[in-house]
């Protein structure tokens, strides 16, 4: 395993129950986390738990690409360099098709599909400069089997695995590696406002999600895993 020591991470969606604890974990491996969000009191109390320098919090709206250039310059312009982007950040809107509307298919796509490619436009000149990082992107299972009422969340992931792997092709050259995490059911805020009789007591905790991001982070430079699939024992849909 590679040390994560000095290591310059760009963590997005820092202020979610996963987002959370990969951060912890991540400085706690003396990791240099830059960690973004929404909400500037959730990202400093994120930051302070974990022990990240509040000059380190970078407020940040994946849909805007204005804001998602800034916070990876201010990266750049702080530590040099970009070794691992580990994108936390998302959204899950399930509904059926009576329910759904067209706002809710438009921000699933700006939220999981166009603010990742925002993000991978913003990171890929630094790293294709010296053709060298880490990207790991989060399409959950729902980018790869659909589910009843997931219509607009199952497109936005399936788009982002689509994307993913058309970029390995373009950058098969560099030792840039990407790796998807497709995570099943998560004990997250996720379901808090989803309408969805679901067992939440025999999902993954976030604790066990985070850890499988801080293992990515630290697979060795001479290979890559291109997927990982993580998913409740007792309901596995891959």
């Amino acid at each position: 395993m590679e040390s994560l020591q000095d290591k310059v991470v760009l963590l997005t969606g820092a202020t979610g129950g996963i987002g959370a604890k990969t951060a912890a974990l991540l400085a706690g491996s003396k990791a240099r986390v830059f960690i973004t969000g929404r909400n500037e009191s959730t990202l400093h109390a994120v930051a302070q738990s974990a022990g990240i320098p509040l000059s380190q919090c970078l407020l940040m709206d994946i849909t805007r690409e204005n804001e998602v250039n800034a916070a990876v310059a201010a990266v750049l312009q702080a530590a040099g360099t970009l070794d691992i982007l580990v994108n936390a950040a998302g959204i899950g809107i399930i509904r059926t098709m009576d329910q759904l509307t067209s706002d809710d298919f438009m921000l699933s796509l700006q939220t999981n599909l166009i603010g990742p490619f925002y993000l991978m436009k913003a990171v890929l000149p630094a790293m294709k400069e010296k053709k060298k990082g880490l990207i790991i992107q989060i399409p959950g299972v729902l980018g790869k089997v659909p589910m009843a009422g997931a219509a607009a969340y199952s497109a936005s992931k399936y788009g982002l695995t689509g994307m993913m792997q058309s970029i390995r092709e373009e950058i098969k050259r560099t030792d840039i590696r990407i790796t998807q995490l497709f995570l099943g059911g998560v004990d997250s805020s996720f379901w808090d406002r989803i309408d969805l009789r679901v067992q939440r007591d025999k999902m993954i905790v976030a604790e066990e999600a985070a850890r499988a991001i801080w293992f990515l982070c630290q697979q060795p430079s001479s290979g890559v895993v291109s997927e990982m699939v993580l998913q409740p024992f007792n309901h596995q849909a891959i």
